[in-house]
């Protein structure tokens, strides 16, 4: 409870100014300062992390069957480079390479179109994402959320082959791209 010491015991001569003394009683501050601290630690929600879930391939059994052929109208190389850049590349025998960047009127754009292409032919759009030993970690993410974005069922990480390199590198060779 809160009082005011006025310093004065009573009896005795006035004189002069007296000092008075104020007393001021700290402890229902200190209750709700601890009753509020209570509070918010008791309803407060912690922070969740938001992660992706990943579904790693099982290794093949000798008896499996192969693996069924994607159709190459349908499926897209990505290869993720430094300096925020994409190439990709549908089909193997002769791929044609674009290039592009991480915008909304880049990649995504052509997700889409790739996805919907895909519901079009009754199949799912695949992309196949090959980050290069450049490329950037945020870049890795970055694409794996365009996936989500766009909403591309089938999509893979793997590693970038030689003849993916091989492709890169006359696509950059006859557009003069250095890096």
């Amino acid at each position: 409870m809160a009082d005011v010491d006025t310093g004065g015991k009573g009896g005795g001569k006035k004189k002069g100014a007296k000092k008075a003394s104020t007393k001021v009683d700290m402890t229902p501050m200190v209750d709700l300062a601890f009753l509020l601290v209570t509070f918010f630690m008791l309803t407060t929600t912690l922070s969740k992390p938001n992660t992706m879930s990943l579904n790693m391939p099982e290794k093949p059994k000798p008896n499996d069957p192969p693996p069924p052929k994607v159709d190459e109208r349908v499926t897209t190389t990505v290869v993720l480079d430094k300096n925020n850049r994409i190439f990709y590349y549908k089909g193997v025998e002769t791929p044609e390479v674009f290039t592009t960047d991480y915008s909304a009127e880049g990649f995504r754009k052509m997700a889409v179109e790739m996805v919907a292409k895909g519901k079009s032919l009754q199949k799912d759009a695949v992309f196949i994402i090959k980050p290069t030993a450049e490329a950037s970690y945020k870049n890795v993410v970055d694409i794996l959320d365009e996936m989500k974005i766009t909403d591309a069922k089938v999509y893979a990480i793997q590693q970038l082959y030689p003849q993916d390199k091989e492709i890169i590198q006359k696509y950059k060779t006859e557009h003069n791209i250095t890096d």
